[in-house]
């Protein structure tokens, strides 16, 4: 009864459209889930992710889920998930995400998923990363390990949002690494991250990870800027 009190006080609305959710809506309505756009990046080599990467760095593959423009339904979401603590965001398209993935001959060998990590600093003020419950589902959806310990980012860096290709290269370049000691069997890594523009900070990341020299790396982002 106090929860139909609630919900009828402080209705849940859709971070897409901002209408009320109705009882049988989770996240999105139906109109906005039925209008998001999901691209087939994951069933396709040589795909829009994968070319960005060409030349710089050796991913297994790379793809992304949504595309990013500067007004939609993908962009209200990464928002609410990053600044209006919706966390359960990230596990909503994780766990979509994951299904396909898991139905897919490129993430077949996978053996492990990582976030891109915050700076600690960041990471307090926010109160989590918006990465994590994206990538936390994509594992369970894979049946493989989750880590979060093995990529650490060692300067905290400012907002890149509005920074050109070769500033955020020059401010990613060795902010990421590995945690000391830390000891990587030979595996298969996916590595998550939310928005991928440049890739540079996935770039430095898989960098990070590859000193290691028995490692394959992947990458998988909620979204990709078009």
């Amino acid at each position: 009864m106090f929860g139909d009190i609630y919900n009828l006080l402080f209705p849940e609305t859709c971070p897409g459209c901002s209408a009320c959710l109705s009882p049988n809506e989770s996240i999105l309505c139906t109109t906005c889930r039925h209008q998001l756009p999901v691209t087939d990046h994951h069933l396709l080599r040589g795909n829009p992710v994968e070319k960005i990467f060409y030349g710089r760095v050796k991913v297994e593959f790379a793809s992304a889920f949504l595309p990013f423009r500067k007004k939609g339904i993908a962009r209200q979401l990464i928002h609410h998930l990053k600044y209006k603590g919706r966390e359960d965001i990230g596990e909503f398209l994780g766990k979509w995400y994951g299904s396909c993935l898991s139905e897919s001959p490129l993430a077949g060998d996978v053996d492990m998923v990582i976030p891109v990590p915050l700076h600690p600093k960041k990471q307090r003020k926010r109160g989590y990363n918006q990465v994590s419950s994206f990538a936390k589902s994509i594992a369970d959806a894979l049946q493989v390990t989750y880590r979060e310990d093995i990529l650490v980012k060692t300067v905290n860096t400012s907002t890149q949002t509005f920074k050109g290709k070769l500033a955020r290269w020059k401010e990613n370049n060795s902010i990421f690494d590995t945690r000391q000691n830390i000891q990587l069997q030979p595996c298969h890594i996916l590595l998550t991250d939310d928005v991928i523009t440049t890739g540079s900070t996935l770039e430095h990341c898989v960098r990070a990870l590859q000193k290691h020299g028995n490692v394959k790396v992947s990458i998988i982002t909620m979204a990709v800027t078009v």
